[in-house]
């Protein structure tokens, strides 16, 4: 038997994801990839962080003001009760969830959903953001999104804090962070 090749799975689920630094686009590819399954007519369901109020309490917000409307949630396991007749799975700031959200992730693309995560994949630090690896070992397709250095204009894979907290967690957005390359990162003086 000869299965012709498929740039999408077929009668399956999976997971997308979609990492970078602050300000490479995650959310803006993410709000795309959902637009277009929602013209498709699929049930998408759009997930977020409780802490993440940045830009809208109900609504997913891209920093180009790109939106969709989201169900808010403060642990993964909510987003598999609210799933269940879902098609199509988005989850934006992945970073601010648990290691859960890998298991939970994994348990709806077995169901036949398909998920597309977005969210940071390193810290401030330059330290892997979990659970972005364990999400990047076990999906089907991968983006990196890259940002541009403020200091420099080279492509920026790194978020620079520009505020002095040892919190690895910080919601913020021009505020706090700048994009920063590899030459231009720095980690900040930890006091």
């Amino acid at each position: 038997m000869h299965f012709a090749p498929h740039s999408t799975p077929v009668d399956t689920g999976w997971i997308e994801v979609i990492a970078g630094c602050m300000f490479s686009g995650k959310t803006e590819e993410l709000i795309r990839r959902l637009r277009r399954a929602q013209i498709a007519k699929l049930n998408v369901k759009v997930f977020k962080p409780k802490i993440d109020n940045r830009y809208s309490k109900e609504k997913i917000v891209s920093h180009s003001e790109q939106s969709l409307s989201s169900i808010i949630v403060e642990t993964p396991q909510e987003i598999l009760e609210l799933a269940k007749d879902a098609q199509v799975v988005g989850i934006d700031e992945a970073q601010f969830f648990s290691k859960d959200l890998a298991d939970v992730c994994n348990q709806l693309a077995d169901e036949g959903k398909r998920v597309v995560v977005a969210g940071l994949d390193q810290d401030y630090r330059g330290i892997p953001f979990e659970p972005i690896p364990q999400l990047l070992a076990q999906a089907e397709y991968i983006t990196k999104t890259l940002a541009i250095c403020v200091k420099c204009g080279n492509p920026a894979d790194r978020t620079q804090r520009t505020i002095a907290t040892q919190d690895r967690v910080l919601v913020g957005a021009l505020d706090s962070y700048e994009a920063r390359c590899r030459k231009c990162h720095y980690i900040p003086e930890e006091k």
